[in-house]
C-alpha cells in the first residue's frame, strides 16, 4: 500500500465504506491523508469528577461502570453508567446506543469527553465521546484533536482512527526533494493532523500548500509539453500585408496592447503546433477586435474559426460585432444556438460564433482552424470535443474579462501562453463611480431622471438586482421583478424593460433589441447582464446590495456602461457603504488593480467563481500564498526533466491527484 494506492486497500474499507468516502472526494489513500482537518478540539485538560460544573465540557480520565440499557416513562431507550476516578463519581447518559453495553465492560478504563448537564436534577456527562484505555497514546481524548470535514456515517472519529494508523503505517518518505525551508512530509502531515500545540499547525501548512502548488505546476508543465508535442498538417502561413490591410480597415485605431497582443497570437499561428494562448483584458478592452485579427488569419488560410460564447445573449452581440467588421471582406458570420436548426456548418461560414449548441455531435464542421472561446466555457472539455470532432488540433485562443492577478494566472493557467490588453480604446473616459446610502436613494433617482433625460440624444440606464424575485430569508434585498414594477411608479416618464434568466431566448432577445434601439430608457436586470450586452447609449448602471457581490462582478458590470465618448456612471447601493472594498471602486478602474485589492480584502475566496462553476479550489493553498506559489513554479521548472527518478511523484500527476482549475 502507498499513496497512490485504491482507498479499499485501507484496512477496513470495504465498498460500503468507500462509497461514502467518495462523498468527500476520497478515492485514494492519498485522498485519504491529505482529508485534512479544519479546526481542532483542545481535549488536553484533564477534568476531576469531582470539580466539574454544569455547562462545562470536559475531558475525564477513570474507570466505568458496566453501561445499563433502560427505558424512559414515554419509552425513550436510554444507556447509563457509573464514570469514577480518585476524587469521585459522575452519573454518565447516553441515548440510543444500546451497542454501548457490549462495548463498554465492567470496570473499564476509559477517558470521556461531553458536556456535563443536569439529568434527574443532578449533574451528568451527557452523550460523551468515549475512548478505552489500551496503554497506547490516545487518539482522541487527551490532546489536540482534529475535527474533519464529515459525510453521513463517517464521523470525525473514524476518519481520525484511519488517519492516525496511516500516518504509522506508510513509508511518507518524501516523494520529491523540498526544499530546505520547509517541514519534511512525515512531519507535515503528523503535525496538521496530531499537533502537540497549535503553533505547529502553520509550518505544516506551509509544506502541504507547497506540495499542491508545487503538483498543479507539474501538471500545467505536463500538458504544455504534451501540447506541444501535437504537430499541425497545415500550419498557417501569416499574410501580413493582408493583416494590415484589415487593420486599417477597422473604423477605429488599435490600441498599443492589442498590438502586441495580436503580434504575439500571430506568432503563434506560424509556429507547427497548435496555439494555446490566453487573452486577458478589462470589460471595452477590445479583445473581440484582436480574436477577429486570428480568426481572418485563419480564413486567408482556408480555415474555420469557431467563437464560444457562454450565452445566447454574448453569441448574437458578437455575431454582430464580428459580421461589421467582416462583412467588408465579403466573409459571411454564421450563428448556432440552441435555437438553431442548421445541423451542419456550412462551408460558405468561414467564421460561426455559437453557444455550446457548437459542441453538438449532431453538426459537422468543414475545416476549424482557430477556436475562441469567450469566458466561462470549461477549456480542456470544450478542447477535447472540438478535437475529436474536427479530426485535428486546432488553434485555441480563450479570452476572459475576469480580472486576474498577474501572479495567480500564471498559476491557475500555468500550461498557456498569456497576453494581457492593459489599456482601454482611446476616447473613452472612467466610469465616475459612487457607493450610495439608503438615506440618498431618492435624490439618487431624481439625478438619474436628470441623466435620462437632459443629455443629448437621451441617455440610457440599468438598474442590476442579485435575485429574480423576493427572498423570503433576504427580505431587505431587492429584486428584478419587485423592483421593475415599483420602478414604474417611481419613473412613469420612462418606458422600462425588464431582463433575467428565466425568460425565453425570444424575450430576451425582444428586451435587448428594444433598449438597444432605444425604445426603453431603463432596463431592470438581474446579473445576466455581466456578459454580451454592448449599448454605447447607456451611461448610468444602478447595482442594488451591490455588497453580496464580489469586486470582480461589479467591475463586469460596471462595464456595462462606459462604451463610448459619453461620462458614465456607477451607483453602488448598499446597505453597508462604508466597506473598504466597495470604496476601492470608486478609486480604481483597472480589474487587476480590484482583483488584488479583493485577494488581500477578502482572502482567495470565490473570487473567480470557480465555486459557482463547479471547480474544485485547494485542500490547502490559497491564491494568496504568492511567495509559496513562486517557490513551486520554481522547483517544478527545475526538477521536470528529472521526473522519471521520483515514480510516486509520477503516478500522483497521472491520476490527477491534483484538481486543475481551467479557464472559465
Amino acid at each position: 500500500m502507498n499513496l497512490a494506492s485504491p482507498i479499499t486497500s485501507v484496512p477496513g474499507i470495504g465498498p460500503a465504506f468507500a462509497k461514502k468516502l467518495a462523498r468527500l472526494q476520497v478515492f485514494t489513500v492519498f485522498d485519504l491523508i491529505y482529508h485534512l482537518p479544519f479546526r481542532y478540539e483542545d481535549r488536553s485538560r484533564i477534568y476531576r469528577a469531582a470539580s466539574v460544573q454544569p455547562g462545562e465540557t470536559v475531558t475525564l480520565v477513570g474507570t466505568l461502570d458496566k453501561v445499563t440499557n433502560t427505558f424512559t416513562r414515554r419509552g425513550k431507550n436510554l444507556q447509563t453508567a457509573n464514570f469514577t476516578d480518585a476524587s469521585g463519581s459522575l452519573p454518565v447518559i447516553w441515548f440510543n446506543q444500546s451497542f454501548l453495553s457490549r462495548t463498554l465492560t465492567p470496570g473499564s478504563r476509559v477517558a470521556l469527553y461531553g458536556k456535563i448537564d443536569f439529568f434527574s436534577r443532578r449533574p451528568a456527562l451527557i452523550s460523551p465521546e468515549y475512548e478505552l484505555m489500551t496503554g497506547q497514546p490516545f487518539i482522541h481524548m487527551g490532546r489536540l484533536v482534529p475535527i474533519y470535514p464529515e459525510t453521513l456515517g463517517l464521523s470525525s472519529k473514524w476518519l481520525r482512527t484511519k488517519i492516525f494508523s496511516l500516518l504509522h503505517q506508510l513509508d511518507l518518505t518524501d516523494y520529491f526533494p523540498p526544499p530546505p525551508e520547509f517541514l519534511s512530509l512525515q512531519s507535515a502531515l503528523t503535525r496538521i493532523h496530531f499537533p502537540d500545540q497549535l503553533d505547529q499547525v502553520a509550518p505544516a501548512r506551509h509544506r502541504l500548500a507547497f506540495d499542491e502548488l508545487f503538483l498543479l505546476h507539474l501538471t500545467a508543465l505536463l500538458r504544455r509539453a504534451a501540447w506541444l508535442k501535437t504537430k499541425l498538417t497545415h500550419p498557417f502561413a501569416v499574410d501580413n500585408t493582408a493583416v494590415a490591410g484589415f487593420i486599417s480597415s477597422l473604423p477605429f485605431a488599435l490600441t498599443l496592447s492589442q498590438k502586441q497582443a495580436i503580434t504575439e497570437i500571430l506568432s503563434d499561428l506560424s509556429l507547427p503546433h497548435p496555439a494555446n494562448r490566453l487573452l486577458e483584458g478589462d470589460v471595452g478592452s477590445g479583445k473581440t477586435v484582436v480574436a477577429a485579427v486570428a480568426a481572418y488569419v485563419s480564413y486567408l488560410n482556408g480555415f474555420q474559426t469557431l467563437f464560444l460564447a457562454p450565452t445566447q445573449i454574448l453569441a448574437v452581440q458578437h455575431r454582430e460585432t464580428l459580421s461589421s467588421m467582416f462583412t467588408p471582406f465579403g466573409i459571411d458570420v454564421g450563428l448556432i444556438t440552441s435555437q438553431s436548426k442548421a445541423k451542419t456548418v456550412q462551408s460558405k461560414f468561414k467564421i460561426v460564433v455559437g453557444t455550446h449548441a457548437l459542441l453538438s455531435k449532431k453538426i459537422e464542421f468543414d475545416r476549424v482552424g482557430l477556436v475562441v472561446i469567450d469566458e466561462q466555457h470549461r477549456f480542456g472539455v470544450a478542447q477535447r470535443a472540438l478535437a475529436t470532432q474536427t479530426g485535428r488540433s486546432p488553434h485555441i485562443l480563450t479570452m476572459t474579462a475576469t480580472p486576474i492577478p498577474r501572479t495567480i494566472a500564471l498559476t491557475l493557467y500555468g500550461d498557456l501562453d498569456l497576453s494581457w490588453l492593459e489599456f482601454s480604446p482611446a476616447g473613452r473616459l472612467p466610469v465616475k463611480t459612487w457607493v450610495v446610502p439608503e438615506a440618498k436613494r431618492q435624490a439618487a433617482y431624481r439625478w438619474l431622471a436628470g441623466q435620462i433625460s437632459d443629455l443629448p440624444a437621451g441617455r440610457q440606464a440599468f438598474i442590476v438586482c442579485p435575485f429574480i424575485d423576493d427572498s423570503e430569508t433576504l427580505s431587505s434585498v431587492r429584486s428584478a421583478t419587485s423592483e421593475f414594477q415599483r420602478l414604474q411608479d417611481i419613473f412613469p416618464q420612462f418606458r422600462l424593460g425588464l431582463l433575467h434568466g428565466r425568460l425565453k431566448s425570444a424575450e430576451k432577445t425582444a428586451v435587448i433589441d428594444a433598449f438597444r434601439a432605444g425604445q426603453t430608457q431603463i432596463l431592470v436586470s438581474t446579473p445576466v447582464v455581466e456578459v454580451g450586452i454592448d449599448v454605447p447609449n447607456a451611461a448610468v448602471i444602478v447595482i442594488e446590495a451591490a455588497d453580496r457581490f464580489g469586486l470582480a462582478q461589479l467591475h463586469q458590470l460596471r462595464g456595462r456602461v462606459g462604451r463610448s465618448s459619453h461620462q458614465s456612471y456607477c451607483l453602488l447601493f448598499s446597505e453597508t457603504p462604508d466597506t473598504a472594498r466597495l470604496k476601492a471602486l470608486e478609486t480604481h478602474h483597472s480589474g487587476r488593480q480590484l482583483a488584488e485589492i479583493d485577494l488581500r480584502l477578502r482572502g482567495p475566496g470565490q473570487i473567480y467563481g470557480t465555486a459557482q462553476h463547479g471547480s474544485s479550489q485547494f485542500k490547502v493553498a490559497a491564491f494568496s500564498d504568492l511567495d509559496i506559489i513562486a517557490t513551486a513554479k520554481t522547483n517544478a521548472q527545475h526538477l521536470l526533466p528529472r521526473l522519471s527518478d521520483y515514480p510516486v511523484l509520477l503516478s500522483l500527476i497521472k491520476d490527477d491527484k491534483i484538481n486543475i482549475v481551467q479557464p472559465n
